[in-house]
């Protein structure tokens, strides 16, 4: 079957989080064609060596511009069409809405739409929901109960995502299929057993914004070196200096100048600096099912992360790591002098991680079910 995978992003939509699953389907015989909006020469030859054909096209990432909107539609229709496709799966919050109505004019006889997250609009800030959030959740549930019209089915990665889509949106709770996490290739992220030394290393991943927690683990962290001042912290990721909720880089050169963290930035060894810290943690204020924590968890890391959607799938609390109040500094300050003071429990949380990891990230039982979802009847 021809089988269009349409993203926003060729890095990390494609090479990253769809790598797998990509090459699971041209395994399995599919002719697989990966849609981005930024190919360069490097991504393209990755996915190009993944088995799929790249595909170039236009869509306004961020913003609201209805008519270059309906023009990138249509033109990504006509892309549909030529190709001939039997299945379109879109994923991320635009290209699902866009790519899904494209795929209905292109007459793609089955139409999925993936939503591993609600995005910017559904995330709190601590002011909770502005007003503009507010109306923009209303004009995007419009655009979803149009789109999602014409999708055979519509996928979520975790229980709360549709509840609150379909507050503010008319959609047919019967497309609606919630898959969990997309899961990990558990062998490159290959469990390393623990060793607790002094002193213990706590680790971020994720771009540094608030929305990801960097303000809450940053605020943690001094608290827990007023007790613990050898305490480690590092973060890896970007900044985002075009988002205005980003920690800016005057601000990041002033927290390593003082030495509250150990800022290593964007890396492609993420699995060696999981197996060089103790716990990992992640404040975020609203997620799909986090790559970042199933990683650390595959590696056998306790984890300490927000009572949100996304993240609260991922820790039993008390078992495998933490579950901490959003916004909550000083709770999440609390477990982490109590994974210092208690390092006996970084190895058992690290070790029951890795057994949740090995039930239910595996890659290789996630992949089938998945393709059975997208191919249907066909």
């Amino acid at each position: 079957m021809n089988i269009s995978l349409i993203s926003q992003n060729a890095i990390p939509g494609l090479t990253i989080f769809r790598k797998d699953l990509i090459s699971y389907l041209v395994k399995k015989g599919h002719k697989v064609f990966a849609f981005a909006i930024d190919y360069n020469a490097e991504s393209r030859e990755i996915v190009s060596e993944l088995g799929a054909i790249p595909v170039d096209y236009s869509l306004n990432k961020s913003g609201i511009n209805i008519f270059k909107d309906l023009k990138d539609t249509w033109l990504l229709s006509k892309k549909l069409r030529k190709i001939q496709l039997d299945i379109a799966l879109s994923f991320f919050v635009k290209p699902s809405i866009y790519g899904t109505l494209a795929a209905k004019i292109a007459k793609v006889p089955r139409r999925i739409a993936m939503l591993e997250g609600l995005g910017y609009i559904y995330t709190p800030s601590k002011n909770n929901f502005t007003l503009k959030k507010n109306i923009l959740k209303y004009a995007h549930g419009l655009l979803v109960s149009v789109s999602y019209a014409f999708a055979n089915k519509v996928l979520f990665l975790n229980h709360d995502d549709p509840v609150d889509l379909a507050k503010n949106s008319f959609i047919n709770s019967k497309k609606f299929n919630v898959i969990g996490p997309i899961g990990l290739k558990l062998s490159s992220y290959p469990y390393t057993e623990v060793v607790v030394t002094k002193p213990v290393r706590f680790i971020f991943i994720g771009r540094m914004l608030a929305e990801k927690g960097i303000f809450e683990y940053l605020a943690a962290a001094r608290i827990v070196k007023l007790k613990y001042p050898n305490t480690e912290f590092v973060i890896l990721g970007d900044l985002d200096n075009d988002n205005p909720s980003a920690l800016s880089k005057d601000q990041l050169a002033h927290l390593i100048s003082e030495g509250l963290v150990n800022y290593v930035g964007n890396v492609s060894n993420v699995a060696e600096w999981l197996a060089k810290s103790h716990v990992f943690v992640l404040p975020s204020y609203r997620e799909g099912f986090p790559r970042s924590t199933q990683e650390a968890m595959a590696i056998g890391r306790a984890v300490i992360t927000t009572n949100v959607p996304g993240c609260r799938e991922t820790v039993h609390d008390g078992k495998n790591g933490f579950i901490t109040p959003l916004f909550d500094e000083e709770i999440m300050a609390e477990k982490m002098i109590y994974f210092i003071e208690n390092p006996e429990q970084i190895v058992s949380m690290g070790n029951e991680s890795y057994s949740n990891a090995q039930k239910n990230f595996d890659v290789n039982k996630i992949n089938p079910i998945i393709e059975r979802l997208i191919v249907g009847g066909l």
